[in-house]
């Protein structure tokens, strides 16, 4: 969107904007960047370990794919609330206080896990605290940035922030999960901890304070329902967050239970532990890729059949398992596929954040990925269910055709529709900009969008993370 948002308590000036241009994306968005790839290292540590730790406690799938239900279902629950609270609250200060509290409930359980304390439920209480505190974090992270950089900047950011958050978190975070359940659950257990102190400290250098100011005060209800009724009459919007919701519902049944499918001498694909994490990164190596060559793929394609592509690469990449047992196979299916599946998120970030009203981001922002996210938990359980019954290569073929439904809502997300949605965004920005000035007293506020025009829109010069896939 915007650097400078109105609202905002502190403000650059003209000279500041101008050295933030020419340095490039400034002092404060490459200290976010860090916070963020440590951050993102952690989860991707967590998640790969939690269940390959919840494995050595049962081989039932529904129990396991439980421990995803668990990390996912605070995204139905507390969404919502989130959106609200960081429209409020400093969004800087909530990211701390999640951050703080992941590593103390990660801590807790290496601990526990020490002591021959630990039990699946526990994961599933752990899994669940983790969640919550991912839904404060990851609704803040979006909503701060137009705060940290200037909207014609957004896509850039966006591409950098979605290729550290891919390779820490899908990358790295894996293969580095896996060997190190193999070293000792403990050790896989307390490194994230430790990585979470660690982006703690690197946004307390995040200097500046990043609370929108409110014109009046509201209810956390009123702010609740305002959001969603901009999103749900966004027609835009609200097909991209279905479809988000429909892919990561697939998404969530198949990764739930491709563990059991992946690892093991018993499973069909046989893998060890540190194998299993490095099949993942193949996947999410093509993205940090995509994530680099979004701009290229958009300018040659246009934003919606770029979109089109990435949807047909998640129909490949869920259903490769149900064709292949080789790791060799489904990995070079899962590097291209997430060559194409990075398109997705930086397109649709970059969409939301320019179209979004900045006093609503954080409320639109959560709404909307209580709708993309909200469907992970019932994803997983589903996953696991269709495993006892069909077994697991069944799940993989199944979830592989529902992806294809994907493509109905590209009927709607088209070029001449993204471009009307910008433009409309650009005009209601100048009349709310016009009204502030006639009925102030107070020095105006730049407003967001006005400061940095839209330009013309086209296929090549239209700007482009999650899904955390499209």
């Amino acid at each position: 969107m915007i650097g400078g948002v109105a609202g905002v308590e502190e403000r650059t000036d003209e000279g500041a904007a101008s050295r933030v241009d020419e340095r490039g994306l400034g002092g404060r968005f490459w200290r976010l960047w860090s916070a963020s790839a440590v951050s993102n290292l952690a989860d991707g540590i967590v998640k790969i370990a939690l269940p390959l730790v919840a494995v050595g406690y049962t081989r039932s799938p529904v129990l396991v794919a439980g421990v995803a239900t668990a990390y996912s279902l605070p995204w139905l629950l507390f969404a919502l609330p989130a959106g609200a609270l960081a429209d409020r609250l400093d969004r800087r200060r909530v990211m701390l206080a999640a951050n703080i509290l992941r590593a103390v409930l990660i801590g807790a359980l290496a601990l526990a896990v020490a002591y021959d304390s630990g039990s699946i439920w526990l994961l599933y209480l752990v899994a669940l605290g983790l969640g919550t505190a991912e839904t404060r974090y990851d609704t803040c992270a979006q909503s701060i940035l137009p705060q940290v950089v200037t909207r014609d900047q957004l896509p850039r950011a966006n591409g950098r922030l979605s290729a550290v958050e891919v390779a820490a978190n899908q990358f790295v975070g894996p293969p580095l999960a896996g060997f190190l359940v193999a070293a000792g659950v403990t050790l896989a257990l307390a490194g994230p901890a430790v990585l979470w102190v660690l982006a703690v400290a690197a946004l307390l250098l995040v200097a500046g304070r990043f609370r929108v100011e409110r014109d009046e005060p509201t209810t956390i209800r009123a702010d609740i329902v305002e959001g969603l009724r901009f999103l749900w009459r966004h027609r835009l919007l609200r097909t991209l967050a279905t479809m988000v919701g429909t892919s990561n519902f697939i998404t969530s049944a198949v990764f739930a239970v491709l563990v059991l499918y992946a690892v093991g001498p018993d499973s069909a694909i046989g893998l060890t532990e540190p194998g299993y994490g490095l099949l993942l990164t193949t996947v999410a190596a093509g993205i940090v890729l995509g994530s680099v060559a979004t701009s290229r793929i958009e300018q040659r394609l246009g934003r919606s059949r770029t979109l089109v592509v990435s949807v047909l690469a998640m129909a490949a990449v869920v259903g490769a398992p149900a064709l292949s047992t080789n790791p060799f196979v489904i990995g070079t299916v899962f590097f291209a596929g997430g060559l194409l599946l990075a398109t997705w998120d930086v397109i649709t970030v970059s969409l939301r954040q320019r179209i979004t009203p900045d006093r609503l981001l954080g409320r639109v922002n959560s709404g909307y990925r209580m709708l993309a996210w909200g469907s992970m938990p019932a994803g997983a359980l589903v996953g696991g269910v269709a495993a006892e019954v069909f077994g697991l290569r069944a799940v993989f073929a199944i979830m592989g055709v529902l992806t294809l439904t994907l493509l109905l809502g590209m009927f709607v997300v088209t070029d001449a529709n993204i471009a009307a949605a910008e433009r409309d965004a650009t005009e209601r920005d100048g009349r709310d900009y016009h009204f502030s000035r006639h009925h102030t007293t107070s020095k105006p506020t730049a407003p967001t969008r006005t400061m940095h025009p839209i330009p013309p829109q086209s296929s090549a010069a239209t700007p482009p993370k999650k899904p955390k896939s499209p």
